[in-house]
């Protein structure tokens, strides 16, 4: 796990993934507390498909993949899923961290008037961290798929960005509805029992056990 840490997590991804947070929650205003998630959802999406992309596209650029092919692919799978699931980790770890930092830095209204309660803030930050940690479940594991599926980390990032740029628009947002892939971030932030953002988490999270499961076939067939 340690040598996994190593690789996935370089002191240069760390630094430019927190720069990023800092920066964000600096510049993205915001003037009410239910603002933050919108504020934070698609530019951490943005984060998460640049920084797992070379999740395995690395072993290919530094002709390691050929060690790796004389290994058994049950083991090669193992390392790669322990290498996307530290990285999301420290992604969702900074999430949280990027959630308190609007708090620090432009100290925003209680629940979009002012007068919200503290259970009301907390039970709001649980639906953001549950919607942020589906969110960079699946722009992580679409990057490392499109970036093995390619041979390629660039292909990669720019397969995502593209789908990216369609979905996070309001284009993407009138034909998909709550099926959008960005259905949290274009909810009705003031009704707080509108729940019809969840469909858009469900095509995430069924996309991406699919990507899941496709990874073992593709890195088999591309190396």
């Amino acid at each position: 796990m340690i040598r996994e840490m190593k690789i996935s997590l370089t002191f240069q991804k760390q630094a430019y993934a927190v720069f990023f947070v800092v920066i964000l929650s600096l510049v993205r205003g915001v003037a009410y507390s239910n603002e933050i998630g919108i504020a934070l959802e698609t530019p951490m999406a943005l984060l998460a498909f640049t920084f797992c992309a070379d999740t395995y596209a690395q072993e290919i650029v530094s002709k390691r993949s050929e060690i790796w092919q004389l290994c058994p692919m049950k083991k090669r799978m193992h390392s790669i899923y322990r290498r996307i699931v530290i990285q999301e980790m420290f992604l969702l770890a900074l999430t949280v961290i990027g959630y308190g930092l609007f708090f620090l830095f432009q100290n925003p209204y209680r629940n979009g008037m002012g007068q919200g309660s503290i259970e009301g803030e907390i039970y709001q930050f649980f639906v953001y961290f549950a919607a942020i940690a589906v969110t960079l479940g699946f722009w992580g594991l679409l990057s490392t798929l499109f970036s093995c599926l390619f041979r390629n980390m660039w292909v990669g990032i720019g397969g995502c960005l593209l789908l990216w740029l369609i979905t996070n628009s309001t284009i993407g947002d009138r034909i998909f509805g709550a099926w959008n892939l960005f259905s949290y971030t274009f909810r009705n932030a003031e009704n707080n029992s509108d729940y019809s953002w969840i469909c858009g988490k469900a095509v995430c999270v069924c996309i991406g056990i699919l990507a899941a499961a496709a990874l073992p076939e593709i890195i088999k067939k591309r190396g």
